[in-house]
């Protein structure tokens, strides 16, 4: 992506600040600040979103912080008291507020956050090792708990196409509790343990911090193993399990020549493209997940991935989701659960999520006649997904 600003030029490509057309040199975390806040310029950055994007999670000082965002004024020729292009709000953040023009990939205006969203209220806990976990809580109704899976992030999918309609429709209808997973999101980076166990720990974490006893429990993908995992310890806690696109086993455990390719295969395109706006390894990488998505839907799908994590961590999450096993425990899950699952889903196949729901004593089962692994708003599906996780959460 290329934006344009007064005289001056961001090219994310070759990570060059151009003044004039001459190239402007900056320190790699100076232009790594500017690209964030040039992209995010729709709204206020905060420092913890700063960290995030620039220092990947890792623990830094304010005046760490400030030292780049002058040294950012300063290579743009402006400094703290006239603010033209990086402007500090109070107690907030930052926030870019020249005109800029972007060329490259088509640009999508972000939707304005919904009400229930500007009611969000971010809450960070820490989990049984020290991880810090940040999860949030929106909207009214019985407690609906959203396990953290591949990939998240609190704010940033407010703004996303794919994931803001799930949002909305949970919003209206429960009080919403989700969280980022450990290393990704506005959860820590800097983690090196991501074992079943840990993610179990984070989801007992996150429900003790936000004062549930008794909930109904969705998850997607990852989250699915995780999730069972916990029902199995907590049954008392679960009033409700649902379980879409997941599975018992990962691909390297199932053991099959063609899931531990394809497993490999999904290593290498993210250490090859992750990241990198334009790459055709991550857009096959996105693609995998909503072949049946609008470019718009895709392109968001990218960017979130990029906003989220590290193309290291990205890579140890990958390797670890693909080693999960539950298939010892499911058969022990004592709580009435829905297991739903896309008919021709590319990324977790439909043997699966039939597998799990035999596995589970009296678990009902729901094929959706879908290709995409993440159900969009646009299929008839969707409205058939969320009719029948209403359905059986107001059953019971």
């Amino acid at each position: 992506m290329r934006y344009r600003f007064g005289r001056f030029e961001l090219v994310e490509e070759t990570r060059e600040l151009l003044a004039d057309g001459k190239p402007c040199p900056v320190e790699p975390q100076v232009f790594d600040l500017l690209a964030f806040l040039v992209s995010e310029r729709d709204r206020v950055v905060s420092t913890d979103d700063l960290i995030g994007s620039v220092w990947n999670g890792r623990i830094v000082s304010n005046s760490a912080v400030s030292a780049r965002i002058s040294a950012a004024r300063s290579a743009l020729g402006d400094d703290g008291v006239r603010q033209q292009w990086i402007r500090t709000v109070p107690r907030r953040g930052f926030r870019f507020v020249g005109a800029v023009e972007a060329d490259g990939l088509q640009e999508t205006p972000a939707p304005a956050r919904s009400e229930e969203a500007q009611r969000q209220r971010v809450t960070f806990c820490r989990s049984v090792d020290g991880t810090r976990i940040a999860y949030a809580t929106s909207g009214e109704g019985y407690p609906l708990v959203k396990a953290g899976h591949w990939l998240t992030h609190l704010e940033h999918d407010w703004h996303s196409p794919v994931w803001r309609p799930l949002l909305d429709r949970l919003n209206a209808q429960y009080r919403l509790i989700r969280y980022d997973q450990r290393g990704n999101g506005l959860s820590d980076w800097d983690v090196g343990d991501f074992t079943l166990d840990r993610f179990v720990e984070d989801l007992e974490s996150v429900v003790e911090s936000a004062g549930v006893n008794r909930f109904a429990l969705y998850a997607s993908s990852q989250g699915v193993p995780v999730a069972a995992a916990f029902a199995r310890r907590h049954p008392q806690m679960v009033s409700h399990l649902v379980l879409q696109g997941g599975y018992e086993q990962g691909r390297l455990v199932r053991g099959s020549e063609s899931e531990r390719a394809q497993a490999e295969a999904i290593l290498t395109l993210i250490r090859h493209g992750w990241g990198k706006r334009g790459s055709p390894f991550i857009d096959a990488f996105a693609t995998m997940f909503i072949p049946g998505g609008s470019q718009e839907q895709i392109l968001s799908l990218i960017d979130l991935q990029r906003q989220t994590t590290s193309p290291e961590n990205a890579a140890a999450l990958r390797a670890a989701i693909d080693r999960f096993d539950v298939s010892d425990i499911v058969g022990e899950i004592a709580v009435p659960t829905l297991v739903v699952h896309a008919r021709d889903d590319g990324v977790q196949p439909f043997e699966q999520g039939r597998l799990l729901a035999s596995h589970i004593p009296g678990a009902e089962f729901v094929m959706l006649e879908s290709r995409n692994h993440v159900i969009l708003p646009q299929e008839s599906v969707f409205s058939v997904l969320f009719e029948e996780i209403d359905r059986f959460i107001g059953r019971q």
